[in-house]
């Protein structure tokens, strides 16, 4: 099997077929049986191809459950995975803040506590490797599919897993109530460049590297760089355009997924930032276009993507580029799905600010920039509301707005009445301020 296929595993669930795949003898046919309690409940075979080594199949659309074992047989040569249910995968993509576990976040430790209570959600990351042409398989893993423990999602800062996939798992399970399997394949300090095809980048008129913004986003410990490199300068290897699509993205195309969910954008608030209203709707619809193909049109042509808007970072900053990207995450409408990114959903994090949080401050003596807030509880449950109503199509779930339906000036008292489609709750906060 390809590298990511192991015990524990959960495949996509009805009405799409799972695909599984991997390596044997050119020329050869693999069979594959699907066993519950011994009873094999499903056959299949698949041709070897020359001179690639490789073999896909496609399984019969399966209710969600288990555990079932799935076994490769090639001659004399068989392999077989123990415990493996079929429910909902989902990909969780981005830079540091989906990279940030549960170690890092607010109230970690009853979150870690609560691990051992989801056996059915379970975890499997890449590791972050970058390449300059497409890999066919993952040049490694930082974590094998996996049923969730305290140790696994608590295993260090900035490593494996991601708090904000975990946590929007965990929450989507609790509403489902059946298997979710969810593939991290993130890296710190990336750009949207890196993990573009060149298909998508061409598409919004980005030919080659003209010069990357590198974020460094490590412990409180290291400081958080930005700087411009010139065209003729080396350019810091996760940066390069495509290379994090070669080697994290496109490995896994031929995986029949429910949906994505990405965390990214600090990195363009300071590189191509005017272009992410076009870079951000054109990787959406390339993932999604090789998404489907590779899995036989398993996965479905408008696959649905959830992203995280970026949080307020300072409380005050003469630096309008957070907000200039915030928009721009939109595709310049301020509000998701629309015209331009139909099958989206955003989890608005603008009042979830975390001005002193530990992770990522400046240099000696400088403020906390605050660009990983520690609240992925909030930002989870948000991206979970926003699955529900548009990847599963729950009715009547309140997960947009509240949106403006009027507004009238009062020159005489200076006042601007703005009316809302849903109440607003005002809390006192002590200060003299208040957004909208």
């Amino acid at each position: 099997f390809a590298s990511y296929y192991t015990d524990h595993m959960v495949l996509q669930k009805e009405p799409a077929g799972a695909v599984v795949w991997g390596y044997g003898e050119p020329g050869a046919a693999v069979t594959l049986s699907l066993a519950r309690d011994g009873d094999v409940v499903m056959k299949k075979v698949a041709q070897v191809k020359e001179p690639s080594g490789t073999w896909k199949t496609v399984l019969d659309p399966m209710a969600h459950g288990g555990p079932y074992a799935l076994t490769a047989e090639q001659r004399s040569e068989n392999l077989t995975l123990q415990d493996i249910y079929f429910g909902d995968v989902w990909l969780c993509s981005g830079q540091s803040n989906m990279v940030m576990t549960v170690l890092q976040i607010a109230n970690a430790s009853q979150e870690l506590a609560a691990a051992s209570r989801y056996p059915y959600v379970r975890v499997f990351a890449a590791a972050p490797v970058r390449s300059d042409v497409e890999l066919e398989d993952l040049a490694w893993i930082d974590l094998p599919w996996s049923v969730p423990t305290a140790g696994i999602l608590g295993h260090g800062n900035f490593t494996y897993f991601s708090a904000l996939c975990w946590l929007f798992g965990r929450y989507l399970y609790e509403a489902l109530r059946y298997p979710v399997g969810l593939v991290e394949s993130a890296w710190s300090g990336t750009p949207i460049e890196a993990w573009s095809s060149p298909r998508a980048l061409q598409a919004c008129g980005l030919q080659e590297d003209t010069g990357r913004c590198f974020v460094q986003d490590l412990p409180p410990s290291s400081s958080v760089l930005f700087y411009r490199l010139s065209p003729r300068e080396h350019l810091s290897e996760p940066q390069v355009s495509s290379v994090l699509w070669n080697a994290m993205i496109h490995p896994l195309l031929n995986m029949t997924l429910r949906g994505i969910i990405w965390y990214q954008g600090e990195t363009n608030a300071f590189l191509h930032t005017d272009l992410y209203n076009c870079t951000f709707p054109a990787l959406i619809a390339d993932w999604r276009q090789a998404f489907h193909a590779g899995s036989a049109g398993q996965t479905g042509p408008l696959l649905p993507f959830g992203f995280v808007q970026l949080a307020t970072y300072r409380r005050q900053s003469p630096d309008d580029s957070f907000a200039r990207l915030r928009w721009h995450q939109t595709a310049d409408f301020g509000f998701a799905p629309n015209p331009r990114m139909p099958g989206t959903f955003m989890a608005v994090a603008m009042d979830l600010g975390d001005e002193h949080s530990p992770y990522g401050r400046g240099g000696p003596g400088a403020p906390s920039l605050g660009i990983h807030p520690r609240d992925k509880r909030n930002v989870a449950h948000r991206l979970h509301l926003g699955a529900r109503a548009v990847a599963y199509g729950e009715k009547g779930l309140v997960f947009q707005g509240p949106y403006p339906t009027r507004a009238t000036v009062d020159v005489a008292r200076g006042l601007i009445n703005v009316t809302y489609n849903q109440e607003l709750l005002w809390r006192q906060r002590g200060e003299r301020a208040f957004e909208v």
